[in-house]
C-alpha cells in the first residue's frame, strides 16, 4: 500500500473509532442523563402511552385514565371528586409534570420504578400490557367528605390524624381546583391552569401543609404542656401565679382578655376553659423564650414535616420577653400549619406519645400485590403520659362546658380548644377561627383533627373558633368515629 493510501486508511480508522467511543459514550456514560432529559419527548411518549397506576382511598380509585385524542401521549389523569381530592393527590398534566403524591410516587404509578422491575421483566414473556401500580392512602373518604362540605364556599384547611398511628385521615384544603381541567397538554389546558395560577384566592395553595397562620389560642395547649413539663405548675386544679391586670414585660401595655371571664390567679384547667390570655402570657413569659422554643419543637414547631409530601415548617420563633409573652398565646410571630396543630393534638390525645404523620399505608405492583407497607413510627414524646391526661382533662372540660361545646359528640369524649387568631396590621382585618381537638372511644382516640377558616365574608363579631371550625371539626370525628363500627 503506498503512502497516501495508508494516509487515508489511517484516518479513516481514527474517525470509526471516534464515533466508536462516542456512541458508547452517548448509550452508557450519557444514558441516563439522556432519558430524563426533559426534552427528550421519546421519554415522555412512553411516560403516557399507558394507563397510570391509581391512587386507592378505602378501596377505592379516586384517580384514572382516559385515552387523550389528538395527541401522540396516549392516556391522561383524571379524577373522581377532583377539587376535593386535589390536596392528597396532587396532580398529574402532560404538560405541567406533577405534584404531590402524584410526583413523589411516580415511579410506582408509571411502573418504571426498580421496585417494579420483576413485573415489567414478567410482562414480556406473559404478553400483558403495561400499567401502573398503585398507591393505597390511609385517607378516610367519610371524613374528608365531612371536611369538605364542611368548608363549603369558606377559604380554610382541616387535617385530621390517627394519634395513634400518624395516618392522616383527612387533608382538605378550600376553594380548591380540579387537577383535569389541566391533565393533558392542548392550548385549553394551558389557558386553565394559567387561569387558576392568577386567581386571587389561590385554590392550587394547599392551605392544610402549605399556609402558617397564627394558631391563636389553640397554642395554649403547648404552653400548658410546657408548664407542666417544666414543673411551673404541677395541679390542673391549683391556682395560677397570673394577677388581673398583667402588664406585658418590658412595656407600658396591659395584656388584654375578651370578654368578662374569670382569669385572675385562675386554674390551668380554668384558663384554658376560658381562654384567659394573661394567664398563658404570663406563663410563656415566666417560662422564658428558649423552654417555649424547646417544648414546641417537640411537637413538631421548627421543623418540616414530610407525609411524604412536605409540610412547610411551623414556626415558634426565637424573640424577646414581649413577643414572646405573645408568641405563647398563639400570636406575634407564632405561626402555624393546619397539620402542626392536629398534630398537637394528637400527642395529647395519645397520652404524650406524638406518631410520624403519614398518608401512603402501601404501593402496589400491577399485579396488586403489596411491595411496601409503611410500619408507624413515633415522632416524639413532647410531654409525659401524667401530664397529658392532665391535658385531656382541660381540654375535654373546654368542650363540656368551655368554648368548644358546639363540638360535642352523643356518647363521645371530646377534647377540644377554640382560638380567634388576630390578622393585618393591628388586627384590622377579619381573624382566623380555629379549632383542634380529639375523640376518644373504648378503644383508645381515633382521630384527631384541626380546622381553620379564613372567613372574610362573615361578620367580625360572629367569628370564633367554636363557632364556625367547631362544628367542622365534630362532623369530621363522627364520620371517622362511624366507619369504624
Amino acid at each position: 500500500m503506498n503512502k497516501p493510501l495508508r494516509r487515508i486508511a489511517l484516518f479513516c480508522g481514527l474517525l470509526v473509532l471516534a464515533l466508536l467511543v462516542r456512541v458508547n459514550w452517548l448509550q452508557y456514560v450519557r444514558a441516563d442523563e439522556l432519558n430524563g432529559n426533559e426534552h427528550n419527548r421519546r421519554v415522555q411518549i412512553e411516560r403516557y402511552a399507558h394507563e397510570r397506576g391509581n391512587i386507592i382511598v378505602d378501596g377505592s380509585p379516586v384517580t384514572g385514565s382516559v385515552e387523550t385524542k389528538g395527541s401522540d401521549f396516549k392516556y391522561k389523569r383524571v379524577w373522581k371528586n377532583g377539587p376535593m381530592w386535589a390536596p392528597v393527590t396532587g396532580y398529574s398534566s402532560q404538560a405541567f409534570d406533577a405534584s404531590q403524591l402524584e410526583s413523589l410516587e411516580d415511579g410506582i404509578l408509571t411502573g418504571n420504578s426498580d421496585q417494579l422491575f420483576f413485573d415489567r421483566t414478567l410482562s414480556l414473556f406473559n404478553g400483558k400490557k403495561k400499567t401502573g401500580g398503585n398507591i393505597v392512602t390511609t385517607l378516610n373518604g367519610a371524613a374528608q367528605k365531612a371536611a369538605f362540605k364542611g368548608l363549603g364556599d369558606k377559604k380554610g384547611a382541616v387535617a385530621a390524624l390517627d394519634p395513634q398511628t400518624g395516618a392522616i385521615l383527612a387533608l382538605v384544603s378550600t376553594p380548591s381546583y380540579d387537577p383535569s381541567v389541566f391533565a393533558g397538554n392542548s392550548l385549553k389546558d394551558a389557558e386553565a391552569r394559567q387561569q387558576l395560577l392568577k386567581d386571587k384566592d389561590k385554590p392550587m395553595l394547599n392551605r392544610a401543609l402549605r399556609e402558617t397562620y397564627p394558631p391563636g389560642s389553640t397554642f395554649k395547649v403547648v404552653t400548658a404542656a410546657a408548664a407542666l413539663e417544666n414543673g411551673l405548675y404541677k395541679g390542673i386544679d391549683d391556682k395560677t401565679d397570673s394577677p388581673l391586670p398583667w402588664r406585658l414585660p418590658l412595656t407600658t401595655g396591659n395584656l388584654a382578655n375578651e370578654g368578662n371571664i374569670p382569669c385572675e390567679n385562675a386554674t390551668l384547667r380554668e384558663a384554658l376553659r376560658w381562654s384567659c390570655n394573661t394567664v398563658f402570657g404570663k406563663i410563656s413569659d415566666d417560662l422564658g423564650n428558649q423552654k417555649m422554643i424547646d417544648e414546641a419543637g417537640k411537637f413538631g414547631f421548627n421543623k418540616e414535616i414530610f407525609t411524604p409530601v412536605r409540610a412547610d415548617a411551623s414556626v415558634y420563633p426565637k424573640d424577646n420577653r414581649p413577643q414572646n409573652a405573645m408568641a405563647g398565646i398563639g400570636q406575634a410571630s407564632n405561626r402555624a400549619t393546619p397539620l402542626q396543630m392536629a398534630m398537637v393534638a394528637a400527642a395529647v390525645a395519645n397520652d404524650g406519645k406524638l406518631m410520624q404523620p403519614y398518608m401512603v399505608a402501601e404501593r402496589q405492583a400491577p399485579s396488586l400485590d403489596a411491595i411496601y407497607t409503611h410500619e408507624k413510627e413515633q415522632f416524639s414524646q413532647p410531654l409525659s403520659g401524667e401530664n397529658a391526661q392532665k391535658l385531656q382533662q382541660m381540654m375535654e372540660t373546654v368542650v363540656k362546658n368551655g368554648t368548644g361545646t358546639k363540638a360535642l359528640i352523643p356518647g363521645v369524649t371530646v377534647g377540644g380548644k377554640t382560638g380567634t387568631a388576630q390578622h393585618g396590621l393591628n388586627n384590622s382585618e377579619n381573624p382566623y377561627a380555629w379549632f383542634i381537638s380529639y375523640a376518644k372511644t373504648d378503644s383508645g382516640s381515633p382521630v384527631a383533627v384541626a380546622v381553620v377558616v379564613e372567613d372574610s365574608d362573615a361578620n367580625r363579631d360572629d367569628i370564633s373558633g367554636g363557632g364556625l371550625a367547631g362544628p367542622i371539626a365534630r362532623d369530621v370525628m363522627t364520620a371517622v368515629i362511624d366507619s369504624k363500627k
